[in-house]
């Protein structure tokens, strides 16, 4: 019995296989999964600095709404039933240009 275990316990070849394999593996992973995560948040961030007055959005919570105004800590959506304050974190996207594209601002002049 201990002559299995001792048989086990030492490795004939090397750890070369076995590194260069977790390598692919996190390489995998950082492609697969960490980049476009990061990506992600970089669109995200760029969206919220990129918000304007008058632009007709929506929240994460699917309140529709055109803000209002601008502030440090947060936006002032308008809606039918009146005002309400948002963090810039809840704005999920903007639908100014797909649904309204009368209103949109142009920005050609």
């Amino acid at each position: 019995m201990i002559a299995i275990f001792l048989q086990a316990a030492s490795p004939e070849g090397s750890m070369m296989p076995t590194m260069i394999m977790m390598g692919l593996m996190f390489v995998g992973f950082y492609f697969l999964m960490i980049r476009p995560q990061m990506k992600k948040a970089k669109q995200e961030k760029n969206f919220q600095e990129t918000l304007k007055v008058g632009s007709r959005v929506v929240t994460t919570s699917g309140m529709h709404g055109r803000i209002a105004q601008i502030q440090d800590d947060g936006v002032v959506i308008e809606t039918l039933s009146g005002k309400l304050k948002f963090e810039k974190a809840a704005i999920s996207r903007e639908f100014t240009q797909q649904r309204f594209p009368d209103s949109a601002p142009d920005d050609k002049k």
